[in-house]
């Protein structure tokens, strides 16, 4: 019984790879910022609705969000469709793969749901803005995971970063990263006619930043700190008295991200009382360290063709954050990764990859973990045990997560 539904799941996918196609090249010729991606959720709607599917455009109160799901009691499983792209850069981290392989998930286990007329949901939600805009944050905020078994994406690296027969890794974590921009306010003045009249906020900036890279001597070699000048001052010969930094401070766990940050805003006090400024924080959004479901990627690994597959190495295959770390604190969350044909110095946010995400290849294997995903996504709607499984297994991870582990 379960190979015939595994036939219909991937005999789904192989029957409309057409239709998926034309999503992935859609979004990756017309690469849309984050919030700004109209072209990609109208095609997507458009797409489902001619297949038969009832959407939900502008979906959870976001314009370029959307949402379809199939099917009625049992679980639920939700697959994320990513579309943002870069500034300048385009699709550099490949969003329009991770579309494509949600995209063929959803049709393959909403084919199986129908034909079996088993028990369970599958829904597709159109994920907008995780290049910094933190779009699933929203969503959460909105209700979207809101009674969700499962959760599950997955996401392109750079393939040449891998070895041998491997072109994935099933169970990725990745770093918390609290986000915040930190004002320096002084006082303006002539800078050659009454210097002392003025109190200079780009000193305050530039001795925090000297601070803070002090401070990365004394951090764990897991954590990053790392910022940019947001505004720091216009005429040289005008004091500045007003300036901004922006600063990203990640670290293993959501706990562990912010007890640095407030070594890093000691940087930004002692600077700012060593300078005369007034200092003012502000907090941006922060996302979650991803803690993957063991179960949900031991089941990836094992529908995934036998030593194409590694379970978490290279650890460091796939570094960064995401908000689909705040998804892993909703519900049990699967974030693999993929390997495309990068060669070196074409890692994620390069033009080189961008480059390397709109290949036939690079869609060939998004496909490839779609059909995977689905056949995990299947499971965890079919197989009671597992699901339960994999539920006490999250809610003691849950708790793990609360004591800072």
């Amino acid at each position: 019984m379960t190979q015939d539904w595994t036939k219909v799941i991937e005999g789904e996918i192989v029957a409309r790879n057409s239709e998926i196609n034309a999503i992935n090249q859609v979004i990756h010729e017309n690469p849309e910022l984050a919030y700004e991606e109209y072209k990609a959720h109208d095609s997507f709607v458009a797409a489902l609705q001619s297949l038969g599917f009832e959407v939900t455009p502008r979906a959870y109160g976001l314009d370029t969000a959307f949402s379809t799901e199939v099917g009625s009691g049992g679980r639920l499983v939700i697959y994320n469709a990513e579309y943002d792209a870069l500034p300048g850069i385009g699709h550099a981290c490949g969003h329009n793969l991770i579309a494509s392989s949600s995209f063929a998930s959803f049709l393959g286990v909403a084919a199986a749901l129908k034909a079996s007329g088993l028990p369970g949901r599958v829904r597709l939600l159109g994920t907008p803005a995780e290049e910094g805009g933190g779009g699933k944050l929203k969503l959460i905020a909105a209700g979207a995971y809101k009674g969700a078994a499962a959760s599950l994406m997955v996401h392109p690296g750079p393939g040449h970063t891998l070895s041998g027969a491997i072109r994935g890794v099933s169970y990725v974590r990745m770093l918390a990263n609290v986000k915040m921009r930190a004002y320096f306010t002084g006082r303006e003045s002539h800078a050659a006619i009454a210097p002392w009249d003025g109190v200079n906020a780009l000193d305050a900036v530039c001795l925090s930043y000297n601070a803070v890279s002090m401070l990365r001597q004394q951090i764990y070699p897991y954590e990053r700190i790392h910022g940019v000048f947001r505004a720091a001052g216009d005429r040289p010969n005008v004091t500045p008295a007003n300036c901004c930094v922006e600063y990203y401070v990640r670290s293993e766990t959501r706990a562990g991200a912010e007890r640095l940050w407030q070594r890093v805003l000691k940087c930004f006090e002692g600077a700012a009382l060593a300078t005369g400024c007034e200092l003012r924080t502000e907090a941006l959004n922060s996302y979650a360290d991803v803690r993957p479901s063991p179960s949900l990627c031991k089941s990836y690994l094992d529908v995934m063709p036998e030593g194409t597959v590694a379970y978490n190495e290279p650890r460091d295959f796939l570094a960064g954050s995401t908000d689909m770390g705040d998804v892993c604190y909703e519900c049990p969350g699967f974030h693999g990764a993929f390997g495309i044909g990068t060669k070196d110095g074409e890692a994620n946010h390069t033009k080189g990859f961008a480059a390397a995400a709109g290949t036939p290849e690079s869609f060939e294997r998004a496909v490839e973990c779609g059909k995977g995903m689905a056949l995990v996504g299947w499971k965890v709607l079919t197989d009671d045990a597992f699901a339960e499984q994999m539920k006490k297994d999250w809610e003691q991870d849950m708790k793990l997560a609360a004591e800072g582990k």
